[in-house]
């Protein structure tokens, strides 16, 4: 069974803003419920089963969503149930279009093309929250948000198998020159070889980066009959008969095929060069499916022409199209010609999580982490603030607050909000820091509606605040 829920937004700007209550929104809050059960100790008794609280906002503004780049369906569906005010665009926006369409809304849902950057978070006035449908979070400037009070979700392994599944495929279609030979179909040439064709039983594969795309890889590569090994910066345990390596350079002079599942970080940049080619077996493959800027791709066109490498597969690039359509130009990338002209080569517009099953599951993922934090301030998966959860008030708690305190991580805060909700009891209360950052929630009784403004008003006049809500 679930209750209606509604937010208060107090940007970091001060504004004006309408002390009376107001009604909430028709909206079904779909987080989790608590269940208490109460009976005799073989089972039997009545089940009592605790509703989440009906909150009611101070400032009583509806929600307002901007989704952008096709977020899935199941993403849409959650938020729009909870009465949110959901606006959806299929594509990304330029920057001056973004800034104008992100200073009246309180959430925003990108994927990858969408940059968030401080220039386009400083418009942001009312913005609470960003959803990332997408496994990375390098497009938005995380600490402007976390500075600024703005929580961050993504969802990190919702399309790990969908992307595993690709590199599987993509390591077969080369070791067969599958990709060269439907060509030539297309062109109506028959051309039935053997040559430099392969079996993937018994080859190695080697795996850069050992994460949950890399280990889901690992066991669909064991199954196939490869031989796997990894390497990772972290010592990981090995799922299966795979071997981790000390070295990248010790997986690539050993490696059939190397595939590469990193984060784009300064240290991953160009990580596989001129040097890391001349390291790899003659005649080996390789695929990149972690990000654009990872692999020089000047250095990889001369190991293809040289024959070192027989064949590699791209599903990311250091510049992508921000929409479909005829872009992926030498306009967009000044070698994207000689690129397209080596044969043996797989290119795809990075289409790895691309499936149904992965944007239904990330769609439902990062909507329900939006849904929680703005209907109850909680955390989890947050990935630039402290990750806080605590139980919902119910229906049984009627004059219950929550206040969530997002603020500098100085001394000396906590006795002041503290003293500031001394005249009421504090029933829960959790607060952590990240960095420079921190967050404290606090759920506490005996609150009349006129008390309200006043501790809210109080926090505020804190010099540590940054942002200030109340759920009440």
């Amino acid at each position: 069974m679930a209750a209606e829920a509604r937010d208060i937004i107090q940007p970091l700007e001060k504004r004006a803003v309408s002390y009376s209550l107001g009604e909430s929104p028709t909206a079904t809050f779909h987080s989790p419920v608590s269940n208490s059960f109460m009976g005799s100790a073989g089972g039997a008794g009545q089940a009592h089963r605790v509703v989440p609280k009906l909150l009611k906002p101070f400032n009583t503004e509806d929600i307002k969503i901007l989704l952008l780049e096709n977020v899935n369906q199941t993403g849409q569906d959650i938020l729009k149930r909870q009465g949110y005010q959901v606006e959806f665009l299929k594509t990304s926006l330029p920057e001056d279009q973004l800034i104008e369409k992100i200073r009246d809304v309180h959430v925003i849902g990108i994927r990858s093309k969408t940059k968030l950057t401080d220039k386009v978070l400083r418009e942001a006035k009312n913005l609470l929250v960003v959803g990332c449908f997408c496994i990375g979070t390098n497009q938005v400037d995380l600490d402007y948000a976390a500075k600024h009070g703005i929580a961050v979700f993504n969802s990190p392994f919702a399309n790990s198998r969908s992307v595993a599944e690709l590199v599987i495929a993509e390591i077969i279609v080369l070791a067969r020159q599958l990709g060269d030979r439907s060509n030539e179909m297309h062109r109506g040439t028959w051309n039935k070889v053997s040559n430099k064709c392969w079996e993937i039983r018994g080859k190695t594969l080697g795996i850069v980066g050992y994460g949950h795309i890399g280990s889901q890889l690992s066991v669909l590569a064991n199954a196939m009959g490869m031989s796997v090994i990894y390497y990772d910066v972290l010592s990981l345990m090995a799922i299966g008969t795979a071997q981790q390596v000390p070295t990248l350079d010790a997986l690539l002079q050993e490696a059939d095929f190397v595939t590469l599942h990193v984060p784009e970080t300064p240290e991953t940049k160009n990580m596989i060069s001129t040097k890391q080619f001349e390291q790899m077996k003659t005649g080996s493959y390789l695929i990149n499916a972690s990000r654009g800027t990872v692999v020089d791709i000047p250095a990889l066109i001369k190991a293809m022409r040289a024959g070192k490498v027989a064949g590699a597969a791209l599903d990311v690039y250091p510049n992508e199209p921000a929409a479909n359509g005829d872009y992926f130009t030498s306009e967009l990338n000044h070698w994207g010609d000689d690129l397209r002209s080596l044969n043996n080569l797989i290119l795809s517009p990075h289409i790895g999580g691309s499936t149904e099953e992965a944007q239904r599951a990330i769609g439902v993922e990062v909507s329900d982490a939006l849904v929680r934090y703005i209907n109850q301030g909680i955390t989890l998966g947050s990935v630039n603030l402290p990750e806080i959860t605590m139980r919902s008030l119910t229906l049984d708690e009627p004059n219950h607050a929550r206040v969530i305190y997002i603020h500098r991580n100085v001394p000396g805060v906590l006795r002041k909000v503290n003293e500031i909700l001394a005249d009421h009891n504090v029933d829960k209360q959790i607060s952590d820091s990240k960095g420079d950052v921190a967050y404290l929630m606090a759920d506490i009784s005996d609150v009349k509606v006129e008390d309200i403004k006043d501790i809210r008003d109080r926090l505020d006049s804190l010099n540590s605040r940054i942002l200030t809500r109340v759920l009440y």
